[in-house]
């Protein structure tokens, strides 16, 4: 069935790369790995450089010169990803909140249940996510009824940063015209999705809170995210020339 990419944006994740990377690769032989870091003055670049010699051309990295932002770091990962010859390209946290036994999962919904685009959802059966404060479980829950009211776009879990793409998705989508840096930039292509006609199924998934490592999530992130959903509903969504 060809090559799979699993693209994991990085910054400061020492803690858990050693570990996330051989979790994702004996999942399946034909899976590698994208690793996207963000110049961590941890060292995660630095293990993963240690780690490619033991797992050869299954294993790449691209190193960027500082925190550019989530939406940034998958565009790069798309574009390279899409320079070479990968059937299904997925979006994963190194932190195992995203478990890399659901990886197959996500897969499977394109490959035999015809989705265009899957989502790991943690909200399409009930709430599934363990170790979050309540607090964030309403904010994260209520974002995705803001999205799904003010878009009429029925994906119970529109923030979701676990999602795999079929290749024709992200060479439909143009994606210098995507806006959104922060976690919004997951709302953003769904929707694009959405509205290109593509079919996006929900898979099921329990989030579980990282363990080890510390959240990038900010206020600031929220606050595009809110505002950007605004300015989706109005723009006109082209695919890409």
């Amino acid at each position: 069935m060809g090559a799979k990419l699993i693209i994991i944006p990085t910054y400061n994740e020492i803690e858990n790369i050693f570990k996330i990377i051989p979790a994702v690769l004996e999942k399946d032989e034909n899976f590698e790995i994208l690793i996207i870091d963000d110049g961590s003055p941890d060292g995660t670049a630095d293990a993963v450089k240690q780690m490619q010699k033991n797992h050869k051309e299954r294993l790449h990295l691209i190193q960027r010169s500082g925190k550019l932002g989530l939406g940034t770091a998958y565009v790069a990962g798309f574009k390279w990803a899409l320079e070479r010859d990968y059937s299904h390209i997925f979006e994963m946290d190194a932190d195992f909140s995203h478990n890399p036994d659901d990886l197959p999962r996500l897969l499977s919904e394109c490959t035999e249940k015809g989705a265009d685009m899957s989502v790991g959802s943690r909200y399409c059966n009930g709430i599934n996510v363990v170790n979050w404060p309540l607090t964030r479980i309403l904010i994260s829950y209520c974002a995705s009824i803001y999205v799904r009211t003010v878009l009429g776009f029925k994906i119970y879990d529109s923030t979701a940063g676990f999602v795999c793409y079929s290749r024709r998705v992200l060479e439909t989508i143009d994606l210098d015209a995507v806006k959104m840096k922060g976690y919004g930039f997951q709302i953003e292509l769904k929707y694009t999705a959405h509205k290109l006609g593509f079919k996006i199924g929900e898979v099921p998934v329990i989030f579980v809170n990282r363990q080890e490592g510390t959240s990038k999530m900010s206020g600031s992130i929220f606050g595009e995210a809110f505002w950007g959903v605004l300015a989706l509903r109005f723009r006109k969504l082209l695919p890409r020339r």
